[in-house]
């Protein structure tokens, strides 16, 4: 995978994958999202419904020909994890939809 871009869906590590614990950045180790929050949106990809803590990601514009979209960073190293979808008022209405690649897990 290129830096950046997006994994092919059912491809990555997370992407069936429910153990309890805490998704961490690959790239630094910034805690970013509980399993609790975690759900199958049947979209290939990790998906949460939000962050451990806000303060954490990022969100940066993406726009190209086709879509404009959200692309989430780590806001501690700045690594590319992937992009958020519905931004609801409430955290049932957002997907954080994430690039497997992009996360370490530690069990709880």
């Amino acid at each position: 995978m290129i830096k950046g871009e997006t994994e092919e869906p059912y491809t990555g590590e997370y992407c069936h994958f429910n153990e309890d614990g805490i998704y961490l950045c690959a790239g630094c180790g910034n805690q970013l999202f509980s399993s609790e929050d975690k759900f199958d949106p049947g979209s290939g990809w990790p998906s949460f419904h939000q962050t451990i803590d806000p303060g954490r990601i990022e969100q940066k514009d993406e726009k190209t020909d086709e879509d404009s979209k959200i692309e989430v960073v780590c806001a501690n190293c700045h690594g590319h994890l992937g992009h958020l979808f519905g931004e609801g008022a409430s955290p049932e209405d957002r997907r954080y939809c994430i690039n497997s690649a992009a996360l370490k897990f530690q069990p709880v």
